[in-house]
């Protein structure tokens, strides 16, 4: 009986995982909303802002880099360094990144100041500044002193095309990432912008792959699709995060819009060659992430705790920070975000011990330990009982 009992509990975690994986295929739910605050206060920067989170000063803990400006205020970029622990980020005081010896500054235009991506751009092993612009351009800021305390050149306009023929320009509010797209290696531009369309520029490795050098279409970079057609963002200003978000190899497509909602595009092709086939919106408690009034959502998925779970920051228009923790799946008991042999060897072990001298039952190949070995073989012998009659 007892046996049978952890048996059943075994299949039922099975199944669970089963069924969270295949609502994860469609569905992406994260925690409540949170705000993100520096000294106990609620973070508000002036404009929109723009967040990601990142190392920035070599010290193993992820800062928050946030973009400022946009209607008036110049676009610039805030460091929060982070204060407390990896499993507890705390911020205190912002410092503006530095150019040139003094404040980077860019020009902002309407909803959009500086959209900036921390990136290894030349090779160096720096980490270097990849910033948005109103204008629908991208510049690339190299860090010109070290990780521990970055500062920055004036900053070069990314060009595409051969021999860096035309500046990149997405049309207006260039929201990029660096990203491989294509699974070839080298790192691409993914970019968003006003018109709700997701750009992509390849990079053509022409001259070596570092720095990057990027194809060029006449229509501003290759436009990704969703069932075969240009893919626009609903309510235009999209915004993209690439991240493999149901843990199926792939990479999978987020992005923000105008309205402040966040849609998940699912890869339904391959790692090498994505495609897309309609979206589901992201979720925060069961209900659709639906921040009010034309906010110009800006998402950004990091792992704020350090947990085997990816998070959701969103930056928008009254300046302040959302995020939004992803929930842990339901069976994965060592919190590494898979579902694997060690969740069930720890469900094991843990019977074994409430189950006492009949726990003994678990140890299937008599080693006198409960572990993967004989999950494997309880595996083998399943199969080998119910395989044929599957087929």
């Amino acid at each position: 009986m007892r046996r049978s009992a952890w048996l059943s509990v075994v299949f039922s975690v099975v199944a669970a995982w089963s069924l969270s994986t295949s609502a994860a295929a469609g569905i992406i739910n994260m925690g409540p909303e949170e705000i993100i605050k520096a000294k106990g206060v609620d973070i508000t920067v002036p404009g929109y802002s723009v967040p990601s989170f990142e190392d920035w000063n070599n010290d193993h803990l992820r800062d928050l880099i946030v973009g400022e400006g946009g209607g008036g205020p110049f676009g610039k970029v805030r460091i929060y360094l982070n204060v407390g622990t990896e499993a507890d980020p705390c911020f205190a005081d912002f410092f503006y990144v530095q150019a040139e010896g003094k404040e980077l500054s860019i020009a902002s235009q309407g909803c959009l100041g500086a959209f900036p991506r921390v990136v290894q751009w030349d090779g160096d092993g720096r980490r270097d500044l990849l910033v948005g612009l109103a204008d629908g351009t991208v510049k690339i800021f190299l860090n010109i002193a070290d990780n521990n305390a970055p500062a920055f050149d004036a900053g070069t306009l990314v060009k595409v095309g051969s021999n860096d023929a035309y500046t990149l320009d997405i049309g207006l509010r260039a929201t990029p990432i660096l990203t491989h797209w294509n699974d070839d290696g080298m790192l691409d531009i993914v970019a968003g912008g006003l018109d709700g369309a997701i750009h992509v520029y390849y990079n053509c490795g022409c001259g070596g792959s570092v720095p990057p050098h990027f194809y060029f279409s006449p229509v501003d970079g290759t436009f990704i699709k969703d069932q075969g057609h240009d893919l626009l963002v609903q309510s235009g200003r999209s915004s993209p995060a690439v991240i493999d978000a149901d843990g199926d190899g792939k990479q999978d497509l987020l992005t923000g819009c105008t309205d402040g909602l966040i849609f998940f595009y699912k890869n339904v092709g391959t790692d090498s060659l994505p495609a897309f086939s309609g979206y589901t919106l992201v979720q925060s408690n069961g209900v659709p992430i639906d921040l009010p009034g034309a906010v110009r959502a800006r998402p950004e998925v990091c792992r704020w705790t350090g947990d085997g779970y990816w998070d959701l920051l969103i930056g928008y228009g009254d300046g302040k920070i959302r995020l939004y923790r992803g929930l842990p799946k339901l069976g994965d008991l060592d919190a590494d975000g898979v579902l694997d042999g060690d969740d069930l060897t720890i469900l094991a072990q843990a019977l074994d011990k409430t189950l006492g001298p009949e726990g003994s039952a678990t140890d299937l190949n008599h080693d006198g330990t409960v572990d993967n070995l004989d999950l494997r073989l309880f595996a083998d012998l399943w199969l080998a009982a119910h395989g044929p009659a599957q087929k």
